[in-house]
């Protein structure tokens, strides 16, 4: 494993043990330099194609969703623990689909639909650049169709 600091091979293991949902390894790590660092281990069932909205396909990138979920959930009272388990579950769904296309609306809607569950603030940071949204209005629109608001 290459240091993601010095960029070294001279990495060796300190730690490994499962996660707590039990779906990957996580091996916490150390180099020659001094540093250290933690990789995950997982299980690949297939090589999964995004296809995007003008038809152009690229290999499907954990750590791509990973980051845009992160992003929406900033600052937002969910540990890192859920985080890395919705993510996953996320991944495990989409291989469970059952094809090696993925349309990337499918994958978005998929997001959208269990952050809302997860966190309404998240739900609405993610829909805001998914959906594109460009001003104001669009925001206030969008809340004001939430059943989590109109259920008092």
């Amino acid at each position: 494993m290459l240091c993601p600091f010095c960029k070294t091979g001279d990495t060796s293991v300190l730690d490994s043990r499962p996660t707590e949902d039990g779906t990957a390894i996580r091996r916490r790590r150390t180099c020659s330099c001094g540093e250290r660092f933690t990789t995950f281990e997982r299980v690949q069932y297939r090589e999964l194609t995004v296809v995007k909205k003008n038809g152009r396909k690229s290999i499907f990138d954990r750590d791509k969703l990973s980051k845009s979920i992160y992003i929406a959930l900033k600052k937002r009272p969910i540990d890192t623990d859920t985080v890395e388990k919705f993510i996953s579950n996320i991944s495990r769904s989409l291989e469970e689909i059952g094809q090696n296309e993925i349309p990337s609306n499918v994958i978005g809607k998929m997001v959208m639909d269990r952050l809302k569950e997860l966190d309404p603030v998240a739900y609405v940071r993610f829909a805001s650049v998914y959906r594109n949204f460009r001003e104001v209005k669009d925001f206030g629109q969008f809340v004001d169709k939430l059943d989590v608001y109109t259920k008092k």
